[in-house]
């Protein structure tokens, strides 16, 4: 039976306001993130020939200017690798962690509007990390609501996939956010609870994880980030 492989990519590096949840800044990649993307995709081609997987044409991103960005470089690396030219989608279930009315304020913005509402108790120290902690504010969500809604269309668009009956191994890029990525693995039992915090994803680096028959999933390629000192910053 052909495997089918899901490719998690973090964007690469881009411009951020500083002291500032990355959330859903809406700034390009920086050179630099440019440069991640393009050796994304010249690693992805040299994988793909060493393990004889077939490309999926259907290529899915977050919305957000730097996912989106990151992805078309990384076609544009794979171009020879696709049976038929590639189709980028921007889908906003793949977007990193909204924090609603709240996004793109700075850290110090935040815990001034809460402060000054009424309605609510001052926030708690690690409210930017803490997985299951949601913003008091229209439209946030928590970190395992943002990864619950990048698994269930990761799991979705890999199930289509299925249902296509390929008959080669076959790999399916998702271009997207680290947190969110990370927060997924862990809905789709591929990360303990405990392992969320403690990894990151590196820039433009696929982690690569095989759907399996019985609907469970694998880590089978690519390396998490293990933490040191990181910055609260960056998704």
């Amino acid at each position: 039976m052909p495997r089918l492989i899901a490719a998690l990519i973090r964007h690469g590096d881009y411009r951020q306001l500083p002291e500032t949840p990355s959330a859903h800044q809406p700034f390009p990649l920086t050179s630099e993130g440019e440069a991640q993307a393009r050796q994304a995709g010249a690693a992805l081609r040299e994988t793909i020939s060493t393990e004889g997987w077939a490309l999926s044409p259907a290529v899915d991103s977050s919305q957000l200017l730097r996912a989106w960005q990151t992805a078309r470089i990384i076609n544009e690396e794979l171009a020879e690798k696709f049976a038929t030219p590639p189709q980028l989608t921007g889908f906003d279930d793949l977007a990193e962690r909204g924090l609603g009315s709240a996004a793109n304020l700075s850290i110090t913005a935040i815990e001034a509007v809460v402060r000054e509402d009424p309605r609510y108790e001052k926030l708690p120290t690690d409210w930017k990390s803490n997985s299951g902690f949601r913003l008091p504010l229209q439209g946030a969500e928590s970190l395992l609501e943002a990864g619950e809604r990048v698994a269930a269309h990761i799991r979705l668009q890999m199930g289509t996939l299925a249902a296509e009956k390929v008959t080669v191994d076959t790999l399916k890029l998702f271009v997207g956010h680290g947190a969110a990525f990370r927060h997924a693995a862990y809905h789709m039992g591929v990360l303990s609870f405990e392992r969320i915090a403690q990894l990151s994803m590196y820039h433009a680096q696929p982690v690569f994880l095989e759907h399996l028959a019985d609907n469970r999933w694998q880590h089978v390629g690519g390396a998490w980030k293990v933490r040191a000192g990181h910055s609260e910053y960056t998704d």
